[in-house]
């Protein structure tokens, strides 16, 4: 689950922090970087918890209602939601419920927040069709907690706070964490019932080794990577540059030259993503070009073997000629 994205932010974060920290021990700071990116599977199952927690307060809603309805002679009310398939399989999940149970925050902790969630759930057109609709089988149920998690729990502000509140490091994570929570929901198989697989933390072990290696490579070449810079800044305006700015290219610079299977166009355009988050409004522009620059210097002077894309570089050089 946590991929190369979620690791080129962690280094950023950690990096900056670092420097900003007056250099504190590298090995801590290394256990911390591994540490945030453990953080970021929490909340992974966190919010796989999320659609258990809301599914049981609905089941609780629903006996209560049951009863009432029961003494008043009225008709009961529906269980779809509240048996949904998908819900409940997830609900049964070993690997969700054996993680789960190693943690002491869940969703009991703001289970008001739940209980207005699941409010707002059932006032939804979602929820509505749902009920309404002939449709039923696990499919249905599968792709109704899609829609769900998609419209009513991904962009939902009033998580960020409770988020916050329990990790400092899981409202910069839950962007890119919930498109793997719907990557989850899109591959549940209800053939495999409890021992239905989540998504590893970690796809393989050279991911883990690419965090280390990247961040231990920006700090122990430091000085080197900053003289590149300024050879290559001739026809820039350093002093353009936002701190922000010089940390990220250094580790775009020990991402170039420490894995020579990753091309030069793929990291200098995550960089720059990267940079057009956390820096200036005009940091990607900037980190854009004085990257392409680095990349010819470090190929014509035959300190990196890979292909280089010359035209952005030769543009601006002739520009500034």
């Amino acid at each position: 689950m946590i991929n190369r994205q979620i690791i080129r932010i962690k280094v950023v974060q950690l990096i900056y922090a670092y420097y900003q920290n007056g250099n504190e021990n590298l090995d801590n700071a290394e256990k911390e970087l591994e540490f945030s990116l453990s953080k970021a599977y929490h909340l992974y199952n966190h919010m796989l918890s999320l659609i258990v927690s809301i599914t049981k307060e609905a089941r609780r809603r629903t006996e209560v209602e049951a009863a009432r309805a029961q003494r008043a002679g009225k008709e009961a009310p529906k269980t779809k939601f509240a048996y949904n398939r998908f819900a409940l399989q997830l609900e049964e999940n070993k690997q969700l419920s054996e993680f789960m149970a190693t943690q002491k925050q869940t969703w009991d902790d703001s289970i008001e927040f739940v209980r207005k969630l699941l409010t707002q759930i059932e006032d939804s057109v979602i929820y509505k069709e749902y009920l309404e609709s002939d449709t039923d089988d696990y499919d249905s149920d599968r792709e109704l907690w899609r829609k769900i998690y998609r419209t009513l729990i991904q962009d939902n502000e009033e998580i960020d706070p409770i988020l916050e509140d329990k990790s400092l490091y899981w409202n910069d994570d839950k962007e890119i964490v919930d498109t793997f929570v719907l990557k989850t929901i899109k591959r549940f198989d209800p053939l495999k019932g409890a021992n239905q697989e989540l998504l590893p933390e970690y796809d393989d072990e050279e991911d883990r080794d690419f965090a280390l290696r990247l961040f231990r490579a920006t700090i122990m070449n430091a000085n080197q990577y900053q003289k590149y810079m300024s050879e290559t800044s001739r026809n820039w305006d350093f002093s353009r540059l936002a701190y922000m700015d010089i940390v990220i290219m250094q580790i775009a610079i020990a991402e170039m030259l420490t894995f020579p299977a990753i091309p030069v166009k793929v990291t200098i355009n995550e960089y720059v993503e990267l940079a057009k988050l956390y820096s200036t409004s005009r940091s990607g522009g900037y980190i854009n070009g004085m990257l392409d620059a680095i990349a010819c210097h470090l190929v014509d002077n035959k300190l990196m073997d890979k292909e280089v894309d010359r035209t952005h570089y030769m543009k601006t050089k002739k520009k500034n000629n």
